[in-house]
């Protein structure tokens, strides 16, 4: 794909992902044009006086709930990354239709907005919480990926397709519990909610260039999940904090004590590549099923969680990821 020739935009620009997926188009992919799309002002303010002021970026205050502010965003854009969605747990939990109208109802403005206005890829971005969800975040997260792989089926005599990325938590995002460990261990004390618990961890860089490769190969109606690293919660707390005392205080509603991936009923229309995994839709009646080509199919009973995974890291190779998330963190640019 030519990104020098793209209209880009993207959701929810202003967050981590948004801010890093920008720095990777404008340093290496050079499109004719980003647009961030978001609905504060005042953080596309910061990002402008924060450097992200290219002569090809452009600044677009809206609403994925609003779809005709949608529809007047996408006008002219060929590729769309959608970032945007109401993603902290408890928030979520206490607030349920505020995440209902931003991750679902959200989603599906930007589906029809895609559709009618002739984007020509939509890649949307997704969580290992939206498998076997146990919380409303994850709910919302499973029902959006499933407007995005479905919507496949509207897209008959249009260009558009649609496909999901799927991965796991992201090291040092705002959100991340990283940031919580570093400041917890000023007081000596770090807490963790069980000590059993594991995640699977991806750096925001990978994450970005997994995007980036999703909407280069994509056919529609796939959800690219990359085969990355998990690690014990409780180690992560160990690296950060060496010296400070652990304290285990209980697993949360709405937790799990390990994240999955690909759930078994998933890995029947799974394929494994090299560095990803690919889930085709159930149904062929459209696209995204030649996947099989390129890879092998997953033996029965197969399932991708955060405890069965082949890639641990260990505390000391924790520590070199987090390094430079925590020097950040101490020149104020993390927190």
């Amino acid at each position: 794909m030519d990104w020098s020739k793209k209209v880009v935009l993207i959701t929810g620009g202003t967050g981590s992902f948004g801010k890093k997926f920008i720095r990777v188009m404008l340093n290496e992919y050079h499109p004719a044009k980003i647009i961030v799309f978001s609905r504060d002002e005042l953080k596309q303010h910061e990002m402008r006086v924060a450097g992200y002021d290219d002569p090809s970026l452009r600044y677009f205050i809206g609403d994925i709930r609003d779809k005709e502010r949608c529809l007047r965003a996408f006008d002219g854009v060929d590729i769309v990354i959608h970032a945007a969605a109401l993603k902290q747990v408890p928030a979520c939990e206490y607030n349920p239709m505020e995440a209902i109208k931003t991750n679902i109802l959200g989603s599906s403005n930007v589906i029809d907005a895609a559709i009618d206005r002739g984007v020509s890829r939509v890649v949307a971005l997704s969580t290992d919480k939206a498998v076997n969800p146990v919380n409303l975040y994850g709910a919302t997260k499973l029902a959006a990926e499933k407007l995005f792989v479905q919507s496949n089926a509207y897209a008959a005599g249009h260009e558009v397709r649609f496909a999901c990325v799927r991965y796991g938590n992201v090291v040092g995002s705002r959100g991340s519990v990283v940031p919580v460990f570093l400041k917890q261990r000023e007081s000596g004390k770090v807490t963790v909610t069980d000590d059993r618990m594991t995640r699977f961890w991806i750096s925001l860089e990978e994450g970005v260039r997994f995007v980036i490769h999703a909407a280069e190969n994509m056919h529609g109606g796939e959800v690219f999940v990359p085969k990355i690293p998990s690690m014990k919660v409780v180690d992560l707390a160990k690296a950060i904090a060496p010296k400070a005392k652990v304290e285990i205080i209980g697993i949360r509603p709405g937790e799990k004590l390990h994240e999955v991936l690909i759930s078994e009923d998933e890995a029947r229309q799974t394929v494994e590549l090299d560095d990803m995994f690919v889930v085709q839709p159930a149904e062929s009646l459209w696209f995204g099923r030649d996947w099989e080509s390129k890879g092998k199919l997953l033996n029965d009973g197969f399932h991708y969680a955060s405890n069965n995974n082949s890639e641990w890291l260990n505390i000391e190779q924790i520590g070199k990821i987090i390094d430079p998330i925590e020097a950040d963190y101490l020149s104020g640019k993390l927190g």
